[in-house]
């Protein structure tokens, strides 16, 4: 599902809301996300899952065309943990 379709879907099942404020509301919602995960903080979503930033060391790595060793900085990656509502629906254990 792209941020579109969410949309689209979102406004679908609240006919009472405008189009454009659904659009804004979720990308406030992607913002905030964002925003948190820039500053170093972690965001839950209770029974969804939790972002966080994760710190990957700087390493050596391979060039997988060559196999020339090559320096691979120091990065930051975001980090996605499913929650147990989300992990057990998707395992077909429903309550």
């Amino acid at each position: 599902m792209i941020r579109s379709e969410l949309i689209a879907k979102i406004s679908e099942e609240n006919p009472h809301l405008f189009q454009r404020d659904v659009e804004k509301i979720v990308n406030t919602i992607f913002d905030e996300v964002t925003e948190a995960l820039a500053n170093g903080d972690r965001v839950e979503l209770r029974g969804f899952g939790a972002f966080s930033v994760k710190k990957r060391d700087a390493r050596v790595g391979r060039n997988p065309r060559t196999g020339e060793a090559v320096e691979v900085e120091e990065k930051h990656v975001p980090f996605f943990k499913t929650g147990k509502l989300l992990r057990d629906r998707l395992n077909g254990q429903e309550d």
